[in-house]
């Protein structure tokens, strides 16, 4: 299922995307601090952004660009200023889609999903998974938070990805090991602990000390 974050300041519009969204089966959430949108994105691990030109306290382009710094999720602009400029501006920055404002639900829903398509359908047009500002990178065994690139060894970056795939869900200590095993290195339960707690002191230092959730007993996850 796929996330959709909005960032529109007019409740009854946004109330109505929201709605109408939920109707195609994606999880759905609207912005409610405008004064911390990268938080809340953040927090929510997004997969679509539907930003808004005219906020409170900050434009939308300024959200944009503080976005970028951790993210390269798909942003389309929505906006009732029509003028080429804008629409200039917000590509420019990071934009990947504009529409304007009124708009239809149905074209609004089309340009969404052919945008997740063009992202997420093809595994090898992206090698990167992205969870609350960490970026985790599929092809060179490594993450980045905050501009900062951290390496992993084979088996933290294999421990990694399989929580990151599997967000909200328990994994358990057999079906890593399993995944470990693929390389033909035995990893015994012992060396799996070993290879969890080196993973979180790096994603710790990298300022996500409780990314890691354990379930005695069962196995790790990684909370959605």
């Amino acid at each position: 299922m796929y996330r959709i974050f909005i960032v529109e300041d007019d409740k009854t519009i946004a109330q109505t995307l929201m709605s109408h969204l939920k109707k195609w089966d994606y999880e759905v959430q609207c912005a409610e601090d405008f004064k911390n949108i990268r938080g809340e994105f953040e927090d929510f691990g997004a997969d679509l952004i539907l930003l808004d030109i005219g906020l409170p306290f900050f434009d939308g382009f300024y959200w944009c660009t503080e976005i970028r710094k951790v993210s390269t999720v798909p942003i389309l602009f929505i906006s009732s200023a029509d003028d080429k400029m804008n629409i200039v501006m917000a590509m420019s920055i990071g934009g990947d889609e504009f529409i304007e404002k009124p708009f239809d639900l149905n074209v609004l829903t089309a340009k969404v999903q052919a945008i997740l398509r063009r992202t997420y359908s093809f595994a090898g047009m992206s090698n990167i998974i992205e969870y609350k500002g960490i970026s985790l990178d599929l092809g060179d065994a490594a993450f980045t938070c905050q501009g900062k690139k951290t390496e992993l060894t084979k088996n933290e970056f294999k421990i990694l990805q399989m929580l990151l795939e599997n967000k909200g869900k328990i994994v358990s200590r057999d079906d890593i090991m399993e995944r470990l095993w693929e390389s033909d290195e035995f990893i015994d339960d012992n060396t799996l602990t070993v290879n969890v707690a080196r993973l979180r002191k790096k994603l710790s230092l990298a300022g996500h000390a409780d990314m890691i959730v354990t379930k005695k007993g069962i196995g790790y996850m990684v909370k959605a």
